[in-house]
């Protein structure tokens, strides 16, 4: 017999929730329930004050992996939601998953890939809207491979002109690379004012559509690294970017 089809949270309803702040969780990865988060601290990265180690730097400068955008979302999603080591349960209950799978089919859920060969080694995903970009999760099966693609999101939104970076909790990795913690009605505010400056540019003619200023950044990125010839490439116009700022 087939598993039962999860009910989806609808994407606009989703959508809804985290343009108001609010994000799903589930107790676990076989629970139906999903129970709203709006968390008294809330962990951001912001966008110039991202921090690329020498060494981190010094991987993006090699391209010891191939990064991709919204290549393959159902596979990021899934590596995500898999135990792991000393962590057995998820709270990316397959109806959260089904539920993001949905809004990545409708534009606004993306996800970025680093690549060993054809193996996936690395990535995280989220969702996009207007100047803002929460990140819900991201996995690591090669030393850096997580911070590759992070290095490649911040990158992206840095030239697509977007506002937010949410990451939802502290954590001692992401206080590595830059996140600090605020108050949720600090990042309200934020959140509110991310979306007042996308609206107004849109009204203006200039700016990327709901939920492409991801992707937009990320293939201007590969342009600008493909006009700059055969002695530039990706990862080294990333490192540079992102060092000359850090």
């Amino acid at each position: 017999m087939h598993a039962p089809v999860p009910q989806i949270i609808p994407p606009d309803i989703l959508l809804l929730g985290y343009r108001s702040g609010i994000f799903p969780m589930a107790d676990s990865r076989d629970d139906e329930d999903i129970f709203w988060v709006e968390p008294k601290r809330r962990a951001i990265i912001p966008l110039d004050g991202f921090h690329c180690s020498r060494s981190l730097a010094k991987v993006l400068r090699a391209e010891t992996y191939r990064v991709t955008c919204n290549l393959a979302f159902d596979e990021v999603i899934a590596r995500c939601a898999a135990p792991r080591p000393g962590h057995p349960e998820s709270w990316i209950s397959e109806r959260i998953a089904a539920s993001f799978r949905a809004l990545h089919l409708a534009g606004l859920g993306h996800s970025i890939e680093c690549w060993r060969g054809d193996w996936l080694v690395g990535g995280l995903y989220g969702v996009g809207f207007e100047r803002v970009f929460c990140g819900e999760s991201m996995f690591s099966l090669a030393p850096n491979a997580s911070k590759i693609a992070l290095c490649w999101l911040v990158a992206a939104m840095r030239k697509a002109g977007c506002e937010l970076l949410d990451c939802q909790f502290m954590t001692p990795h992401l206080a590595t690379l830059g996140a600090i913690e605020i108050a949720q009605a600090h990042y309200l505010e934020l959140l509110a004012d991310a979306q007042v400056v996308a609206a107004a540019g849109a009204g203006a003619g200039v700016g990327a559509g709901v939920g492409d200023a991801v992707p937009e950044g990320f293939a201007a990125l590969l342009s600008e690294a493909a006009g700059a010839g055969s002695a530039s490439s990706p990862g080294k116009l990333i490192a540079q970017s992102l060092t000359q700022t850090s």
